[in-house]
């Protein structure tokens, strides 16, 4: 599967790629604001759970974003490189983008994606589905062990801190923090 995978990323253009993430992460993006309609009877209900004015943003958000970043770096560090290998996908997405255009990337994922696991999975099902869900959605780690279980258990810890503050504003910042600096480490090592 890993190379098959491997395979398909490498004949996609740089272009194709770029279409399927943000095609990608309009379809998740649809699927929250559908599933608010249908669950909540309204389409921006996941909307209401964001407070901008909360300073939890930055003691939580923003603390737990770094002290996720640090581990990730020790641990790419101390273990091989294999074990960190998805099959090429964030490297080809990251390694030769401008900076601003991963922090644009990276945004859209952050809020889409706690929109829909956060703001509407999690309020409506609970933590566990939300969080396997989210893993299960990034399909690519699904046979990497220690990528999948950095994404079930990230994912875990990002749905506690939605749980303890309420505000999904401290979930969006903490993932765009950590995926927008690993973007930058990966751009990093290539240029």
């Amino acid at each position: 599967m890993k190379n098959r995978q491997k395979n398909l990323v490498a004949q996609l253009s740089d272009k194709e790629l770029l279409w399927n993430f943000y095609v990608s992460q309009l379809f998740i993006f649809c699927i929250g604001i559908l599933l608010s309609r249908l669950i909540f009877q309204n389409w921006f209900y996941p909307f209401s759970l964001f407070n901008w004015a909360d300073t939890k943003i930055i003691t939580v958000g923003l603390s737990a974003a770094l002290f996720v970043i640090i581990l990730d770096v020790c641990f790419m560090k101390l273990l091989p490189k294999t074990v960190y290998d998805d099959g090429g996908i964030n490297e080809r997405l990251f390694s030769n983008r401008r900076r601003w255009h991963i922090v644009v990337m990276t945004l859209i994922v952050a809020f889409g994606e706690e929109i829909l696991f956060r703001g509407v999975l999690q309020t409506a099902f609970g933590l566990v589905v939300a969080s396997l869900l989210f893993a299960f959605v990034h399909f690519r780690y699904l046979f990497h062990p220690f990528l999948f279980a950095n994404v079930v258990i990230l994912s875990f810890v990002i749905g506690v801190i939605f749980q303890t503050t309420e505000n999904l504003a401290v979930c969006v910042l903490m993932h765009f923090i950590i995926d927008c600096s690993l973007g930058f480490i990966i751009h990093s090592k290539r240029n």
